[in-house]
């Protein structure tokens, strides 16, 4: 992707900061990208960041982007457009991400303007600011044992939102990186995601073989639900 350094911003939608079981994944992607490359990392955890609902009076849209809230969106926007990559981390809440992420999407409507474009066969509305540079990266783990019927939501809203230049990453049983007794599966697992990240590094693209690799469950969907119904204790 080049010989300049990233600007990495990391949106972290969990409520669990460090300890989510996600973020075990975007970490090791991250560690991955900084082999090949040395980059510029900031970790936001959402939840601890005031933000107000979006209203959805418009204001921001017809006056240039100022927003009626004073928050700490004004300062996240401001960083938002320095960055080079967005990750998105966040566990699957009710197929979707969690609520505070999902706030904080809403009010980057500043970036947007009232006037729309025909793209494709859908209207979109037309940037107050440049976002071209960015490239956007979704990782996102959840608790059940297979990726079929449970991510498609999440997916499908964040290749609208950002129709180019994503990447998407989902890891069903991801509980799995937050427990001791998993680390014979876990640990090769998290290796694949580093793998990933250095191949995004040097491509900007991850190849598919890795990618089925990486949405794979970690233990077989039968012995992973015996485990959190609590039929086996340990693996």
């Amino acid at each position: 992707m080049g010989d300049n350094i990233m600007k990495i911003l990391i949106l972290n939608g969990s409520p669990k900061r460090d300890a989510s079981d996600t973020m075990h994944l975007t970490r090791a992607f991250t560690d991955g990208m900084n082999e090949v490359q040395k980059n510029e990392i900031h970790t936001v955890h959402v939840i601890d960041r005031h933000i107000e609902y979006c209203t959805g009076c418009f204001s921001c849209m017809r006056n240039g982007g100022e927003c009626i809230h004073q928050d700490d969106m004004r300062e996240l926007l401001e960083e938002i457009l320095r960055s080079d990559l967005l990750i998105f981390s966040f566990p699957l809440y009710c197929y979707g991400m969690p609520a505070p992420l999902k706030v904080l999407i809403d009010r980057t409507l500043p970036l947007s303007s009232m006037n729309m474009k025909k793209v494709g066969d859908r209207y979109e509305h037309i940037g107050q600011a440049d976002f071209s540079h960015l490239k956007y990266l979704m990782i996102c783990g959840c608790g059940f044992p297979n990726s079929k019927q449970n991510f498609e939501p999440a997916v499908a809203q964040f290749k609208l939102m950002f129709r180019d230049n994503h990447t998407v990453i989902t890891v069903p049983e991801s509980p799995m990186f937050n427990a001791p007794e998993a680390v014979e599966v876990t640990v090769p697992r998290l290796s694949l995601v580093k793998e990933a990240g250095r191949q995004y590094a040097k491509n900007g693209m991850i190849e598919a073989a890795l990618m089925e690799q990486i949405t794979s469950p970690m233990i077989p969907e039968e012995i992973y639900a015996q485990i959190v119904n609590g039929g086996q204790s340990a693996l």
